[in-house]
């Protein structure tokens, strides 16, 4: 029966937790989850060099990689090495001409580069940040989801989401998008199921459709 048993490794956003995924559950007789955890940035460590390393961690064949947002981008670079049966992302981009119109001005003016990671312990500030201004009432959100604090990492998540340079998507990728995501708006996205009333954190919020759907989407590659 062990056999039969499909692994399911998820990857969370930027700066995120697994806790994101708590409310994640997928049939015990069918999967098996597994939870990735963002690892500091070796000095000047490149994104496909990361990846590789973040590949380490995975310890079966024919597995299913799920990434929300900049781990969205991270599960894409770790499919190129890897040996998936389905690649999932969720509120992320499949190549860098989904990136909205301001991450594309701070990749060429380097804006990235200024960006206050530094004031990260002040997750009030970090959340601003991140998420907009809109966020008062989500505060307490983020300081429970909100996990990696390190400078170095901030520096080099923020610099390598902007800057990634993949220019197609990857063909089998399975792209879910919420058409209320004010970090990457649905409109930039050229493919994706869409999900009504989903933002950027419905991973947290619309799980009853995410455990509904994911395995349709594990098992068969579709939703019908």
């Amino acid at each position: 029966m062990n056999q039969d048993i499909i692994h399911v490794y998820f990857m969370p956003g930027m700066a995120a937790s697994p806790k994101i995924f708590e409310n994640i559950q997928l049939p015990e007789n069918q999967f098996k989850i597994h939870y990735l955890e963002w690892l500091i940035p070796e000095r000047d460590e490149t994104l496909e060099a990361y990846a590789i390393r973040m590949t380490q961690k995975i310890k079966h064949e024919n597995l299913v990689l799920v990434g929300v947002s900049f781990g969205g981008v991270l599960v894409q670079e770790m499919s190129k090495h890897l040996k998936l049966k389905r690649l999932i992302i969720i509120s992320s981009v499949s190549s860098k001409h989904e990136l909205p119109k301001r991450m594309r001005i701070a990749r060429k003016t380097k804006a990235y580069a200024i960006a206050p990671t530094s004031l990260v312990s002040h997750i009030d500030m970090f959340a601003k940040y991140a998420f907009g201004s809109n966020v008062k009432k989500r505060i307490e959100l983020y300081k429970k989801y909100l996990s990696v604090n390190d400078k170095r990492y901030l520096d080099w998540a923020l610099k390598n989401m902007v800057c990634w340079n993949q220019d197609k998507p990857i063909p089998e990728a399975i792209h879910i998008h919420g058409d209320q995501d004010m970090v990457f708006p649905c409109h930039h996205i050229t493919n994706c199921i869409k999900i009504k009333g989903g933002t950027h954190i419905m991973i947290i919020n619309k799980f009853k459709w995410f455990n509904e759907n994911l395995p349709k989407l594990i098992l068969n590659g579709r939703l019908d």
